[in-house]
């Protein structure tokens, strides 16, 4: 087959969300880039993880919150089209074509080569085409692996046999199963389970610790358990999957064993345990790394351990933060970062420098879309302890705020604020409660902009809203009687 050799400035692997903002910020630089995928443009974020899942969740959502308006309550009762919400769900997906984002790539003037890319040396890769045809790259100046992750599954004996869903199959089901279990407590497991149950699968989520969404203040797990087992889920606490398999050849049920010596059967198990990184064909040997690897990396995304300042890694295989607007945010410190030294030009690494990622460490945004939502931002009381900050903790109910009562009846709701005792400035912030995912972006730009309470205290909250809950959180910081003179 042909063999076809080609020189960049700058070559990325993967164009994925992060990969293609790598690419667009280092043409913004004036660096002639490539960018190679093997799948789709948009990678898993636009096909089969943010995008169709939560196109699965927005009517959940909108039906849950109108059922607690009055007027709307009764007319909202029946269940989910779900066609309608499946069809919504496609269009969302773009029906798993990357046209659109073909177009965009040649709209900023990025090269685009499909097929598998692998690293052959320093500044160098190799790319298997689809046609069986090889395109050999040379970089001038940066290579960037952006390969992101896929399902982590366990080693459970029978797995192999089950076809288990990944996250693939449980946002591109056309049907709703009738028995689904999801094994695993975060954000997947429980916005997967809160989708699927609404559109009429009976779900059991089995937890191997004894609550959901572990990373997170306990009262957000709480809240998603409780509205879960409202709505019909079964949650298992403390209980593994030590065994799987699935009777009647292929359309039998599959059987689960736990750990507790339960047997359980459903039509589907989805597994949502974990990610592994991309990285066990991309090349990493040649450059002195482990295949299969997460690639550690320094503030501007360079990878340790390879020499010469070439070799770059962003996004989730870099295992600092696993979202796709944290990598998209990553990739732009990147792609700065490759333009400045491309042309020689002093990188500015300092804390919250243009070229440094500061806020992977501080301020990493996260909005988990179940019913109700959570949202959450720096640190957390757990953290804050194991890291020995000194954190004055700050807890309010949404429910006593105008504005929650105005969004819906019943409203439930919790805010908690972590404030530095040192410094007088906000250190965390988790909101659990319907509508609670548009309040972050405050809570993020108060963390990030390092802003002083006292300051704070002049940001004017609207009425009647539910960022009125700023006001109420700095009055109850204030008027804490261990804080009174």
């Amino acid at each position: 087959m042909n063999e076809v050799l080609r020189v960049y400035d700058v070559v990325v692997i993967g164009a994925g969300p992060i990969g293609e903002n790598v690419a667009d910020r280092t043409r913004a630089a004036g660096l002639s880039t490539v960018i190679v995928e093997r799948e789709l443009l948009g990678g898993e974020c636009s096909f089969w993880a943010c995008e169709p899942s939560k196109a699965l969740l927005r009517p959940v959502v909108a039906r849950a919150d109108a059922r607690r308006v009055p007027g709307l309550e009764h007319a909202v009762q029946g269940p989910l089209d779900v066609d309608a919400v499946l069809a919504h769900r496609d269009r969302m997906a773009a029906y798993w074509k990357d046209a659109d984002q073909v177009d965009w790539l040649d709209s900023v003037g990025v090269d685009l080569i499909r097929g598998h890319a692998r690293l052959t040396g320093p500044k160098q890769v190799s790319v298997r085409t689809p046609d069986g045809g090889t395109v050999r790259l040379t970089a001038r100046h940066a290579v960037a692996v952006c390969t992101g992750t896929g399902t982590a599954l366990p080693g459970i004996p029978g797995i192999d046999t089950v076809r288990p869903w990944t996250n693939r199959e449980a946002t591109g089901a056309d049907q709703v199963p009738g028995r689904l279990a999801v094994v695993g407590g975060g954000v997947a497991a429980v916005e997967l389970a809160t989708a699927w149950q609404a559109l009429g699968a009976r779900v059991t989520l089995l937890v191997r610790g004894e609550g959901l969404l572990r990373t997170m203040e306990p009262f957000a797990g709480e809240f998603v358990a409780e509205a879960l087992r409202e709505a019909g889920a079964d949650i298992r606490t403390g209980v593994e999957v030590t065994s799987l398999r699935r009777e009647s050849g292929t359309d039998g049920d599959v059987r689960i064993t736990l750990s507790d010596g339960a047997e359980l059967a459903v039509d589907e198990v989805l597994f949502a345990t974990g990610r592994a990184p991309r990285t066990a064909d991309v090349g990493l040997e040649t450059v002195g790394l482990t295949p299969g690897s997460w690639l550690t990396v320094d503030d501007t995304f360079l990878v340790d351990g390879v020499d010469g300042g070439w070799l770059h890694a962003v996004g989730d295989v870099n295992h600092r933060a696993l979202m796709t607007h944290q990598g998209k945010y990553q990739a732009r410190i990147a792609g700065a970062a490759i333009g400045a030294r491309a042309a020689g030009t002093p990188l500015d690494a300092s804390r919250w420098g243009a070229h440094a990622a500061t806020a992977d460490h501080t301020a990493v945004p996260q909005v988990v879309f179940t019913t109700p939502e959570v949202a959450s931002v720096g640190l957390t009381t757990h953290e804050a302890r194991r890291t020995g900050r000194r954190v004055d903790v700050v807890d309010y109910d949404l429910a006593r705020l105008a504005g929650a009562q105005q969004y819906a009846t019943g409203y439930r709701g919790r805010a908690r604020m972590l404030v530095d005792s040192d410094r007088g400035t906000v250190a965390g912030v988790t909101f659990a409660g319907p509508g609670v995912g548009e309040l972050l972006h405050s809570a993020t730009i108060a963390i990030t902009g390092e802003v002083p309470l006292d300051r704070l205290w002049h940001a004017v909250p609207a009425f009647p809203t539910i960022s009125e809950v700023w006001l109420r959180l700095l009055e109850t910081y204030r008027d804490d009687p261990r804080r009174l003179p």
